[in-house]
């Protein structure tokens, strides 16, 4: 190509919501031309005019913006070699068409244009098909693919390049654009590696030297064969903006499909990863997405997130999701909350469940967690003691907390968790949570005391 420098394209179709292997694909663009110092370029692919929607573009763009994917060519952003998306076009590809007619490269058939291969012709009868077809004799294209290797492929039909309708196709516009915008590493999902024979034959075609393949491996669904799709659960980028994951999480998940540093880290900041990502180290076998690592990685990083940004984004995404009880807590109090649940959550959707019952006092008993609770020793002579132990207790430290609660289990020769079992289902309704300790020190002494003695009263 033209240019010494990476230059490399991501170019999506506004026809559906964002797809995590999309996603994977622009993020591996960004990396590499973030890598090499290059020019990562956003390229909207939107001539299927039937398919292609203005709320799905917000969609791409809102997504990668989110990811902090961002591009330097492209849509609201400009560049040398807009526009950025290919409706608005049509001058170039008109141009590059009569560039192959003038050069004898194309005929026109059933009101589509055709591309012309080179080679001798002949007529066979396609079994498979049921028909007449013409066959040229072709030389494999010749792909060194860096992900790949060496592959050949043969392509032996000549191909439409323009539909009936006067639109160019996929194949036509994807090597013009190329060309136009200089690009010199297409990389792209392995299902893309059947078109590229297609592709180097239009490079050759305009006397261009096509850009470097890499064909990085597909992403396949958690449980079964096949390639996960936009109808599988969490192939969605919005899914996760929803349900309140740390975009770094995802970006960090993401690198991990089908690449790896070298070593057994998973976990890494993203200036890591920009420092460490190449080619090279993209895998040929196809990874397998898995929801529940894609979550714990998301818990690594809420574990880690300092106070004041966990607690803006934790209201942000109860404010998203319309949490009133919540939202209307005193600050100091809904700090205490936030921070104690920060260590036991998986993500922010957890929030409003996990601790719905910091802010309600009339909240639901779970039955099952009743009854096995209450039908073990002597939950109402424990209750009793916990009343007791509550009213003349520290409450200023969960170590204070603890100590008090220990120290009655050994004087009854019981263990902590005989107590801890009964109070945590008075005052919250259910067998899990925080520490027991710290809900007493959060919920304070009155509100810890009126939920034991309801409890008591309706055991």
């Amino acid at each position: 190509m033209a240019t010494n420098k990476v230059r490399v394209r991501f170019a999506p179709s506004p026809t559906g919501f964002f797809h995590i292997g999309s996603a994977r694909t622009a993020l591996f663009n960004w990396l590499y031309a973030r890598h090499t110092g290059g020019t990562f370029v956003l390229r909207i692919e939107d001539t299927d005019k039937e398919r292609n929607s203005e709320a799905f573009l917000s969609v791409i763009y809102d997504s990668l913006k989110w990811l902090g994917m961002d591009w330097d060519e492209g849509p609201g952003k400009g560049g040398d070699f807009g526009p950025y998306r290919q409706s608005e076009r049509d001058d170039v590809y008109r141009e590059y068409l009569a560039k192959l007619q003038a050069a004898g490269r194309t005929y026109e058939k059933d009101g589509a244009i055709y591309f012309k291969l080179l080679g001798e012709r002949s007529e066979v009868f396609d079994e498979h098909r049921k028909k007449t077809v013409t066959k040229v004799a072709n030389a494999p294209a010749i792909i060194d693919d860096l992900i790949r290797g060496r592959v050949e492929r043969v392509e032996d039909e000549d191909f439409v390049i323009f539909r009936s309708d006067g639109n160019p196709v996929f194949h036509f516009v994807n090597v013009v654009d190329d060309i136009a915008m200089q690009i010199t590493h297409v990389i792209r999902g392995e299902d893309h590696l059947s078109n590229t024979s297609k592709h180097v034959e239009l490079f050759k075609a305009f006397g261009v030297s096509p850009p470097k393949f890499a064909h990085i491996p597909l992403i396949l669904k958690s449980d079964g064969p096949g390639k996960m799709s936009k109808r599988d659960r969490g192939a969605l980028i919005e899914e996760y903006q929803k349900r309140g994951y740390l975009s770094e999480a995802v970006v960090n998940f993401l690198c991990l499909l089908g690449w790896n540093p070298g070593d057994d880290r998973e976990k890494m900041p993203i200036a890591e990863i920009v420092k460490l990502f190449d080619l090279p180290g993209v895998n040929q076998s196809n990874a397998r997405f898995d929801e529940k690592k894609m979550a714990h990685m998301n818990m690594l990083y809420l574990l880690e997130l300092p106070a004041e940004t966990f607690l803006a984004a934790a209201r942000a995404h109860l404010e998203q999701h319309k949490v009133a009880a919540a939202l209307a807590a005193e600050p100091a109090y809904f700090r205490e909350v936030m921070l104690l649940s920060q260590p036991k959550i998986k993500g922010l959707e957890e929030l409003s469940a996990y601790t719905a019952y910091f802010f309600a006092d009339d909240f639901p008993l779970d039955e099952k967690v009743k009854t096995k609770v209450m039908g073990k020793g002597d939950p109402k002579a424990r209750l009793r003691e916990l009343i007791e132990l509550v009213r003349g207790a520290d409450f200023g430290s969960d170590t204070a907390l603890e100590t008090a609660i220990k120290d009655l289990a050994t004087k009854n020769t019981l263990g902590f968790g005989d107590y801890q079992s009964v109070a945590r289902l008075a005052v919250s309704g259910t067998n899990v949570g925080p520490s027991i300790t710290g809900m007493f020190r959060v919920l304070g002494r009155e509100r810890v005391l009126a939920r034991m003695e309801r409890l008591l009263a309706a055991a």
